[in-house]
């Protein structure tokens, strides 16, 4: 039976187009779930939106649509920049869905049924724009809400509240007894610091506004959005529908969140869950965010870099390169153009690009594009082929281990060593003496191995240009059915295989 991992990104708010901060994320997160995929196992990958809030009807009627008619519209270009991304999600939730929608109720039902939901009055600060309630001494220092320094409103109403208190001790418990939980341990430190503070009982429901999930039985209130929007990781693996496959994928392994919002997937998300009695997550990533000038990128900020633009001047696999090398996971990474560049003309179009077209050049022009059978071959030789295998077991452990920039960094080293290889072998020169024919099949061949492996492995975070690699190298095994262990054995290219002509993989960008 296979194992499974079940990963989900954050859903994304549909009050504007995505950024390219957002996209990150969900790069991360296909780079994780192409990579178990690659290592066997059966995936489930969630993303969605999120799409009620009383944010969402104050902007649709200013616009004088229906929320749903304001969300329809946005939600379709999220779907259309992942596809562009080449995200490869196997469901996506939105909130407004009938499906969703019951399972929301139905936790609502089952902890107001245990007695741990009651009704009573709000009176508090209220920031519209987090969807987050404060109280005054969490403000900073100009009164404003802490996360993103704008103004807050005082409510008053009627209001469901979750008793969030009587879960503090062991939710706490469990955060520091199970370290692998929250992920990196600066963002452990500061949920365990938040629960110490003392935890209030949760507001969730708003009776001002009504776009959002009724409350069962007393439809004047819709369920504050927060509690709405976490239970959308329980809705598509058939929290009510079909219990085999909830049983298969949860608990999740992988909730991949902004660190801006680990305290509602840790803490909120947490007490939730012991109240229904069910598991918590594996483990919640708080990665950082994209930063412009030093500056946290954000819609309301209006300093945000469009992805889709990115896309179209550089490529969907450029950009996606850039993300997950740039970045060490759960730090700030800064967003840069020129570093964008550098990176497409010096690794990709450079290292990769020319290592490929040099590659199938001279397999074409010494041996008519056939790959003879190779023998042991030198020193040199042998250490080429140790390093493939070394960095590809240890490519496998970075990856299992969330150190994805790092895992991106060994491969190229070892690209840069292939490149090395063919100056240190000089394949030109062997091709002039007959009695170098046996050494020079053993180098043509060595290359084009190395690059067999290499497509498999970059295949989690460049898909496109992996299977180009692939189809230029005309590998046999179809590229959909490879697995990580076809990339820890050197040697499965077979003898008189006939090779492609090279195609450039990414032009170089001149700088004006």
């Amino acid at each position: 039976m296979k194992k499974t991992f079940y990963i989900t990104t954050p859903i994304y708010y549909p009050s504007a187009k995505l950024h390219i901060g957002h996209a990150y994320c969900t790069t991360i997160a296909d780079a994780v779930a192409r990579f178990k995929r690659l290592a066997g196992y059966e995936v489930f990958f969630l993303t969605g939106s999120d799409e009620h809030g009383q944010k969402i009807q104050r902007t649709a009627e200013n616009e004088g649509v229906t929320p749903i008619e304001y969300v329809d519209k946005i939600v379709e270009s999220f779907k259309e920049l992942w596809k562009r991304l080449e995200i490869s999600n196997d469901d996506f939730i939105r909130t407004s869905e009938p499906r969703h929608h019951k399972v929301v109720q139905e936790v609502f039902r089952r902890i107001r049924d245990k007695g741990d939901i009651y009704k009573g009055e709000y009176t508090g600060l209220y920031c519209t724009p987090c969807e987050s309630y404060w109280t005054e001494l969490q403000l900073d220092e100009n009164g404003c809400c802490p996360d993103c320094h704008r103004p807050v409103e005082k409510v008053s109403e009627e209001a469901y509240f979750f008793k969030m208190s009587k879960y503090a001790d062991a939710v706490l418990k469990y955060i520091e007894e199970n370290p692998e939980f929250l992920e990196p341990k600066s963002r452990r430190n500061e949920m365990i610091n938040f629960i110490k503070q003392g935890l209030e009982d949760l507001c969730i429901s708003r009776t001002s506004f009504n776009w959002g999930v009724p409350v069962p039985d007393d439809e004047k209130h819709v369920i504050y959005v927060w509690f709405d929007a976490l239970t959308n990781y329980l809705t598509p693996i058939g929290f009510l529908d079909d219990k085999e496959k909830f049983k298969k994928f949860w608990p999740a392994d992988l909730h991949l969140v902004g660190k801006e919002i680990v305290r509602f997937h840790t803490i909120i998300w947490g007490c939730i869950l012991m109240a229904l009695g069910i598991e918590l997550p594996k483990k919640v990533y708080g990665h950082g965010w994209l930063v412009i000038g030093g500056d946290k990128m954000s819609k309301s900020k209006g300093n945000v870099v469009d992805p889709m633009l990115l896309i179209d001047e550089f490529s969907a696999d450029a950009i996606r390169y850039f993300l997950l090398r740039e970045i060490n996971l759960g730090q700030d990474g800064n967003f840069n153009r020129d570093a964008l560049i550098t990176r497409i003309n010096a690794d990709l179009a450079n290292d990769l690009g020319n290592l490929l077209h040099r590659t199938l050049n001279m397999i074409g022009k010494f041996q008519n594009e056939i790959l003879l059978a190779p023998t042991e071959g030198t020193e040199l030789d042998k250490s080429l082929k140790d390093m493939a295998i070394d960095t590809a077991k240890n490519y496998r452990q970075l990856m299992e281990d969330m150190k994805i920039s790092d895992a991106v960094k060994i491969v190229w080293q070892f690209i840069s060593r292939t490149n090395k290889y063919i100056d240190e072998t000089a394949p030109w020169k062997l091709a002039k003496d007959e009695t170098q024919k046996q050494n020079l099949s053993n180098v043509l061949y060595n290359l084009a191995e190395s690059l067999r492996i290499v497509s498999v492995l970059i295949s989690p975070f460049m898909p496109t240009t992996a299977k180009r690699i692939h189809e230029q190298l005309k590998v046999s095994q179809p590229f959909e059915e490879i697995q990580l262990e076809d990339a820890e054995i050197f040697g499965k290219l077979e003898e008189n295989h006939e090779v492609g002509k090279p195609e450039q993989l990414f032009p170089r960008i001149e700088i004006k």
